[in-house]
């Protein structure tokens, strides 16, 4: 007499189903966390590519082996044209960098304007800067720039580290009532050179 499985079949059927359920569910591709992390940062990421125009005000430090500076920002973009103003805390003084992708222009610091073919080239010539300020853009808000990047996520699946053209971005805290959410402290460095940045408010211009 054959025994049979409860619902009929043989019960050798039954287990060689079972196996064979089994050797598929072992062949099916699995995603590694990270893995995971990744795909909904490249959601987010597209998210924040489509909204162009974008501001945020709050507090910069910026040093260096050669200077250092820090004050209040305010930060505007459009598209590709960027306003970057820096206020000292102490004097008031306002310097402004604004341009594109293309050109530059430094106002405040000199009697007349500064003109170069980036803002990180005029940063870099007129005050010793080391500031990648179009890849800055993409880090400001979470994201990485064009290229190559290491994405070091935290438990809550936002980035904890963005590593990219011989940068580490740390992302210190989140503003959680934006949608998506955004940084709110940041700190990049790249050998000597640092760069803190404080987030009070997010915006457009």
């Amino acid at each position: 007499m054959n025994r049979k499985a409860g619902n009929g079949v043989p019960m050798r059927a039954a287990w060689l189903a079972m196996v064979a359920v089994l050797l598929v569910a072992c062949a099916a591709p699995r995603l590694r966390p990270d893995a995971q992390r990744l795909g909904i940062q490249e959601q987010r990421e597209r998210a924040l590519l489509a909204e162009r125009d974008w501001s945020l005000k709050g507090r910069m430090a910026i040093s260096g082996p050669a200077d250092s500076g820090s004050g209040s920002l305010d930060w505007s973009q459009q598209g590709d044209a960027f306003r970057f103003a820096l206020s000292a805390p102490v004097s008031g003084k306002t310097w402004t960098l604004s341009g594109d992708e293309r050109h530059a222009e430094l106002s405040g610091l000199h009697a007349q304007p500064v003109l170069g073919s980036s803002a990180a080239e005029v940063l870099g010539r007129e005050l010793g800067w080391k500031v990648p300020v179009a890849e800055l853009a993409y880090w400001v808000r979470g994201m990485r720039a064009p290229g190559r990047a290491d994405v070091v996520f935290a438990a809550d699946g936002l980035p904890a580290e963005i590593r990219q053209s011989g940068w580490t971005i740390e992302f210190r805290d989140y503003e959680r009532a934006n949608e998506p959410v955004m940084p709110r402290r940041i700190f990049a460095r790249n050998g000597d050179y640092r760069v803190r940045l404080v987030i009070q408010q997010w915006g457009v211009p």
